[in-house]
């Protein structure tokens, strides 16, 4: 959007934010207090209470409302229209009063914090190949019950069903498009040869000193998680093993915590949460990580300059111990 737009957009959603709070508090008027900009919405601070509604997607928001809200020190009103559960079942983690609200129409319901994913298993003709995979060099996982071949971090096959046969095949390609333009110039090559060909092109892109090159501008947290399993104790634990994040990936261009979970050097299980840039909305996601795995600590693995004081200051409100590893590169 053009600054016009955004400008009118907000001017819009602050209206709404305040009708909101006037029909669920009964009110004739706006109550006392100031309306004021929040990125990912609206926001009205009142002497008692402070209200924001979320535009769009909400299942990220928690961190940033958090952080902003942390100034203002009372009670906290969190709007969604989207994702409410995923938000209210990460706010229950926070010692902060915050009380999430699903938006219907012009009702607020207390929203209900949603379940975690359940456990899924891939299929078997999907795990047969993942000895192909592994063979060729790249690394075999199964997220969230999808089989994937990732070469450091950065995934490069997929194993799939074909729409029309339903026969399941290994596609090589970063990305759906990618996996289809490949199929398409590369289709006669034999999948292990397609294979080892990516992994040879992509891995001398994946060391900490290579230039700047496309194939190392994506999952960077990823990198760091696979850099980590190969020396656990580097961030300071006995063992560690990809786990599945708290929700599903939907690309593989946006950035987004990994998890791995293990026993620490001190002997406690826990999951590690990785991430490269700063996110507000990390300790949320980490501590929704924690509880989808059923463990009790979690150690945010990160570079130092992207470890905040907000995210610490967020990590000693959480009912989950966080604690923060810095990356040596």
């Amino acid at each position: 959007m053009i600054d016009a737009d955004l400008e009118r957009r907000s001017r819009l959603l602050s209206l709404k934010l305040r009708a909101l709070m006037r029909e669920h508090l009964g009110l004739a008027a706006d109550p006392e207090g100031t309306s004021e900009t929040f990125g990912l919405g609206a926001a009205f601070v009142g002497a008692d209470a402070t209200w924001i509604l979320i535009d769009g997607d909400s299942s990220r928001a928690l961190g940033p409302v958090l952080a902003w809200t942390s100034r203002f020190n009372n009670p906290v009103h969190l709007l969604v229209e989207q994702d409410s559960g995923i938000v209210a079942r990460r706010a229950q983690f926070f010692q902060s009063a915050i009380t999430v609200w699903h938006v219907d129409d012009r009702t607020l319901r207390p929203a209900v914090p949603a379940a975690h994913l359940p456990v899924e298993v891939a299929k078997p003709e999907h795990v047969a190949m993942m000895e192909l995979i592994s063979s060729s060099g790249a690394d075999a996982l199964i997220e969230h019950g999808i089989v994937v071949g990732e070469v450091r971090g950065l995934e490069m096959c997929r194993v799939v069903d074909d729409n029309d046969t339903g026969e399941s095949r290994l596609e090589v390609g970063m990305g759906v498009n990618d996996r289809e333009a490949f199929l398409m110039v590369h289709g006669e090559l034999p999948k292990e040869e397609a294979l080892r060909n990516v992994i040879e092109a992509v891995a001398v892109h994946r060391e900490p000193d290579a230039m700047v090159h496309p194939f190392n501008q994506f999952g960077a947290e990823r990198m760091h998680r696979w850099r980590a399993l190969q020396d656990p104790q580097s961030v300071g634990f006995a063992n560690l093993l990809p786990a599945d994040p708290p929700v599903r990936r939907t690309n593989l261009k946006d950035p987004v915590p990994c998890v791995a979970i293990g026993e620490t050097t001190e002997g406690h299980a826990a999951v590690a949460v990785f991430v490269h840039g700063v996110d507000l909305d990390l300790v949320p996601f980490a501590v929704d990580a924690a509880s989808r795995c059923d463990v009790q600590r979690v150690v945010v693995v990160a570079r130092a300059k992207d470890i905040t004081p907000s995210m610490r200051k967020m990590a000693e409100s959480a009912s989950i111990p966080v604690s923060f590893s810095a990356i040596v590169l």
